[in-house]
């Protein structure tokens, strides 16, 4: 593994090359992306999103087995999970601390973190928590986060809505701040809008100790997310994308109300807008016009879960090119470079 560029807390602690972590998007963070982002020098969490047994069971398995027993590499490899899915079914959880190989690190978001941040600490794992508010921050350090990550609305898929959810840039300094004066020896990572060099370096200057990124990495071979999604995200801007319930009502997600899911606008989503008590209150129909979109690939009616940065996004390169591109970008920036030099 290379020397680290980017001087940072974070990368000194999970053994990194970079200070970037793998966001675990459920159903699109496997194993072959988390581990291409372990063997860049990356933080690669696996999706473990809604705790499905047999999906975790599958996809950390197959990272463990792509990295081949390197142990630098390994020492890089975690999971995350949905607290409020875990308080239903914690099974995948268990299999994961039942397993030989420790996890880095497991990430937990959406919900109070408590009971699981002390299962992982018995167990002398690192937890990072996600946050969307001040609000949540005393809860989450009070439950032993080694990491918070602050979320900003800009992110794809789930995050705070858009009346309580908070901007990247003005999140982050904040929930910087706060930790300085109350708890300095716990990181920070940046999440929402974040695709490239001046988006990491922006994070770092803000305060984080590095970033977690979503969507530049869910655009790359390695992602689970289908090629053809992937190439029509490619024509969007952050423009078409938009915040809603829309698409959990539409795949029969009971999430919390407090949040909602940021896609692209397409046909569908654009249909139900302003009409979300209707559609909640006899989505049948919808269900079967969203079901069949996701069948036939048509990204009219099935949904593709990208941020608002995805007008950042123009290429599907490999996990490690990104990082690189990434890495090295912010390098320069933060050292007094003039970017693309």
């Amino acid at each position: 593994m290379q020397q680290p560029l980017i001087h940072s807390r974070f990368s000194e602690r999970f053994n990194l090359s970079t200070p970037i972590a793998l966001a675990p998007m459920a159903l699109a963070t496997g194993g072959d992306l988390a581990a291409a982002c372990a063997r860049a020098g990356a933080l690669g969490l696996v999706g473990g999103g809604y705790g499905d047994l047999d999906w975790t069971r599958r996809e950390y398995g197959d990272a463990i087995n792509r990295l081949d027993g390197d142990q630098d590499n390994l020492s890089r490899l975690g999971c995350g999970f949905i607290s409020w899915k875990l308080s239903e079914d914690q099974s995948a959880l268990d299999w994961l601390l039942d397993q030989p190989h420790e996890p880095a690190a497991v990430m937990l978001s959406f919900g109070d973190p408590t009971a699981f941040a002390r299962i992982l600490s018995d167990h002398h794992i690192p937890v990072i928590c996600q946050i969307q508010t001040m609000a949540q921050l005393p809860q989450a350090v009070d439950a032993g986060a080694a990491v918070i990550v602050a979320q900003g609305s800009e992110a794809g898929g789930h995050g705070m809505n858009d009346l309580e959810g908070r901007s990247t840039f003005t999140f982050v300094p904040e929930v910087a701040d706060w930790l300085a004066g109350h708890y300095p020896e716990t990181h920070l990572l940046a999440a929402g809008g974040i695709a490239d060099g001046r988006g990491l370096a922006a994070a770092m200057m803000l305060g984080a100790d590095g970033a977690l990124i979503g969507s530049r990495l869910w655009a790359t071979t390695q992602s689970l997310a289908p090629q053809s999604a992937k190439a029509k995200a490619l024509e969007a801007s952050g423009d078409d994308t938009g915040r809603s319930s829309i698409f959990d009502i539409l795949r029969s997600k009971n999430w919390p109300r407090q949040y909602d899911f940021r896609a692209i606008r397409n046909r569908l989503h654009r249909k139900w807008e302003g009409r979300i008590d209707e559609l909640r209150s006899d989505p049948a129909a919808a269900i079967e016009d969203y079901l069949g979109g996701v069948r036939q690939e048509d990204y009219d009616r099935a949904h593709i879960t990208v941020g608002q940065d995805i007008g950042l996004i123009n290429d599907i390169s490999s996990a490690d090119e990104v990082i690189g591109h990434i890495n090295r970008d912010a390098a320069r920036l933060l050292s007094g470079g003039i970017f693309g030099e």
